[in-house]
């Protein structure tokens, strides 16, 4: 008995800080209900997507940032740079709508390499050379636009982060290409999860019971389901919600399966055991902090087109709730350690907090004590959690 007693400690244990974060989040949503009705309601979940999606594609860039043992500190500057240099071609020049998504890209391509070269070749920290940046990047900004707001963009960059793809199979007040949509995303990822499974038994791999991972497929598929149903009850597939997908699943898969991915995890994991290993650490890490400044150019075009403008102000502060999203969702302060799903759940939990509190009309400067709070306890929940793993071995 106590033997089966201290297997199921164990196998609840084992897992902490990914389990943690899903069941904190799973805790946070279901106060956030409770608290206010409204918030489940089909519109506000439409609203939580549009209004915090940037969020996320930052996160993004910035694990893999964290990973390396670096951060970057000037993400929110040049997300507004990319988003006033699209805003003076389109709104002030006239030109396509795509012309400004290029040259954002371009911005934050030229901002991510400036840095990454400091970093990567010069050997000045990723603290100092992006705490420099988030100051050049800002000034540049309010050059850029005269320190005057543009709007507004309207049209297709308008859409970008506002437009919804529904209609396209009907239904009666209930958008059936969004249900179609999630039914086939819910398929393919069970499908992986079942191959993911099967090779870990292959490999004789810890795989867990067939009970319990039947039970956890069902699960979330019917919350995917609740939520495509939520969306579709609205105004269909946001825009931006496929873009998202898209870009959650390429970086999974370039973190987890490619031998640039593998490399960042060496460098961060163990510098010097990555260099006597054959890693180029100069060139992964320079090649980090471009795909750090290409994604804040991404999330300067959400975050413009959802604005419908480009501010000299835009962008204040959210390096911090990028950074904060990766910290939340497990990733190490001492590099080495962290994934996208982790990350992207973290960021929906700085993104449902706000958004509740917002509903709840909590003052912002409370707001900012409540994420402080929650991101202290999460970099302290680190730190126990590692010292824990090193007094088991």
């Amino acid at each position: 008995m106590n033997a089966t007693a201290a297997g199921l400690r164990d196998g609840l244990t084992k897992n902490l800080r990914q389990s943690g974060i899903l069941i904190a989040f799973i805790v946070v949503v279901g106060a956030s209900a409770l608290l206010n009705p409204n918030f489940l309601s089909p519109g506000n979940l439409t609203n939580l997507v549009l209004q915090y999606s940037y969020i996320l594609i930052l996160a993004l860039g910035m694990l893999l940032v964290i990973v390396s043992a670096q951060i970057d500190l000037s993400v929110g500057s040049v997300m507004a740079l990319a988003g006033a240099v699209a805003a003076v071609l389109v709104i002030k020049q006239g030109m396509p709508w795509w012309v400004g998504v290029l040259a954002a890209l371009g911005v934050g391509l030229l901002a991510g390499a400036w840095q990454g070269f400091w970093v990567a070749f010069v050997g000045i920290p990723g603290f100092i050379v992006t705490l420099a940046g988030m100051l050049l990047f800002r000034g540049l900004t309010a050059l850029v636009l005269n320190s005057i707001s543009l709007s507004p963009f309207g049209g297709d960059f308008y859409l970008i982060a506002n437009g919804f793809l529904n209609g396209l199979f009907g239904g009666q007040g209930v958008d059936i290409f969004t249900l179609v949509v999630f039914a086939l995303a819910g398929l393919i990822f069970v499908y992986l999860q079942v191959r993911d499974r099967q090779a870990r038994i292959a490999y004789n791999q810890e795989a867990g019971s067939m009970v319990g991972f039947i039970v956890k497929q069902i699960l979330i598929l019917a919350v995917l389901m609740w939520f495509a149903y939520q969306l579709a009850s609205s105004r269909g597939l946001p825009n931006i919600l496929v873009l998202l997908a898209v870009l959650i699943v390429t970086y999974t898969l370039l973190s987890q399966k490619t031998t640039f991915g593998r490399h960042i995890y060496a460098i961060g994991g163990n510098l010097n055991a990555a260099k006597l290993s054959g890693v180029r650490v100069r060139r992964i890490n320079f090649w980090v902090f471009v795909n750090m400044g290409v994604l804040a150019a991404v999330a300067g075009i959400v975050f413009s087109s959802r604005m419908n403008g480009a501010q000299p102000a835009a962008g204040n502060g959210v390096e911090l709730d990028a950074i904060a999203a990766c910290f939340i969702g497990g990733a190490s302060t001492t590099g080495g350690i962290g994934r996208i799903g982790g990350a992207m759940i973290g960021g929906l939990i700085m993104a449902v907090m706000t958004n509740i509190m917002s509903l709840m009309g909590v003052d912002y400067p409370w707001q900012q004590v409540a994420k402080g709070l929650v991101l202290l306890l999460a970099v302290a929940f680190d730190l126990w959690n590692r010292r824990r793993s090193e007094g088991a071995a």
